[in-house]
């Protein structure tokens, strides 16, 4: 018979289990051997996760697009981003013979491994990552986020094609304009929590900051959009501009390099949401890391039903809507965060504060909408007379 006493007992010690953190010498009291598992792990699991999402956006916006989506190779067409690898690593490695063979070499491997180095300092749960504690995890991500523009530019620069070399230039400038109203968001969370570490963040989180801070939430989604060059800002990579973009001189193995930085950035950047905004492993019930887990699927759904749904915008539109709109109201949003922690005495994180921000916001986003809407007629109408 079972005895119901051990049994909760037992379901209490792996309770308290999952919510201790990982000790930084874990295992062994080595903390070379800890090192090298979560290394490992991380690369491992994102190679997995990277497949096991190409696979699920194919087969979400099948249907949307009246398509039946993969469903040859393995069960539910399960194994085609398999077939996929093994097809562009047979392929062959063309380099134009006037390219810059250094610089052509490198631009793959800064778009993907930098992404690699950001996993790093991601808690799954309390204490589970490599380094998940970091005091400066924030500035970390910042920091090497920051390189993939420079390895775009170094793609297009190093193919030695005007056209790869003007995408190359679009994408730097698309991806610097949204990179300051993303920092914005993020310093809005750290002036609310105080800390740079990520661990730190979600164990502030007793409100998530999607909803106390909506408006950094909203925006720095956006900016990651674009910062991935998704829809509806992929029109940097897209048929119908500038050829294929900056690596439109990249074949084999170098072209799924770049495949692989999109979707683990994706990845990343979904990881980073959860953490920031949507208090990480927290949740009922389930096992922490299964939280993870979950809203990271959430959020990385939002961003396929985005490719889904929305049409492209055009350059100006794209780059008019970072400076125009987001940046002011960025600053906006800071000063109103800095204002509610100077008359709460440091103390922002109260539930009564989330209708208050969500009013802001709400008001805010329609008062600055409604801005354009009538300097747009202004300007219509005035081309009107003078014609």
């Amino acid at each position: 018979m079972i005895n119901l006493p051990e049994v909760v007992t037992t379901a209490q010690a792996a309770s308290w289990w999952l919510d201790e953190p990982v000790k930084s010498d874990w295992p062994w009291g080595n903390f070379w051997a800890h090192w090298a598992i979560f290394s490992v792990g991380i690369i491992g699991i994102v190679l997995g996760v990277v497949m096991g999402f190409i696979w699920f956006e194919r087969r979400f916006i099948a249907p949307m697009q009246l398509r039946i989506g993969p469903n040859r190779t393995g069960p539910f067409g399960f194994l085609q981003p398999v077939a996929d690898a093994v097809k562009v690593m047979m392929k062959e490695d063309i380099v134009p013979a006037t390219a810059d063979k250094a610089v052509h070499f490198l631009a793959p491997i800064l778009i993907f491994v930098p992404v690699l180095l950001m996993f790093a300092v991601i808690p799954v749960q309390n204490g589970v990552g490599l380094i998940p504690d970091l005091n400066v995890g924030v500035l970390f991500i910042v920091a090497i986020g920051s390189i993939e523009t420079v390895a775009v530019f170094m793609a297009g620069y190093g193919s030695n094609n005007k056209y790869a070399t003007l995408g190359a230039m679009r994408s730097v400038a698309m991806m610097i304009s949204y990179e300051i109203p993303m920092g914005l968001s993020v310093i809005a969370v750290l002036l609310v929590c105080g800390s740079l570490s990520m661990q730190t963040i979600v164990i502030e989180q007793t409100v998530p900051f999607a909803l106390l801070l909506p408006m950094s939430f909203i925006f720095y989604f956006i900016c990651a959009l674009a910062e991935l060059q998704r829809t509806p800002f992929d029109l940097l990579e897209a048929e119908s501009e500038i050829i294929a973009g900056y690596h439109i001189e990249y074949s084999g193995m170098k072209f799924a390099m770049f495949y692989l930085g999109e979707y683990a950035g994706a990845i990343i950047q979904s990881a980073i949401i959860v953490t920031l905004f949507l208090s990480g492993w927290k949740g009922p019930i389930l096992p922490p890391f299964m939280w993870f887990v979950i809203k990271l699927f959430a959020v990385f759904g939002m961003i396929v039903l985005m490719r889904a749904t929305w049409p492209r915008v055009r350059i100006d539109q794209l780059m008019g809507f970072a400076w125009k709109y987001m940046l002011p109201l960025s600053l906006v949003n800071l000063l109103v965060v800095a204002i509610e922690i100077i008359l709460l005495d440091g103390d922002a994180i109260r539930w009564w504060l989330v209708p208050v921000n969500l009013a802001i916001t709400g008001a805010l986003l329609t008062g600055w909408a409604g801005m354009f809407k009538l300097s747009g007629v202004a300007k219509a109408k005035g081309g009107q007379v003078e014609s």
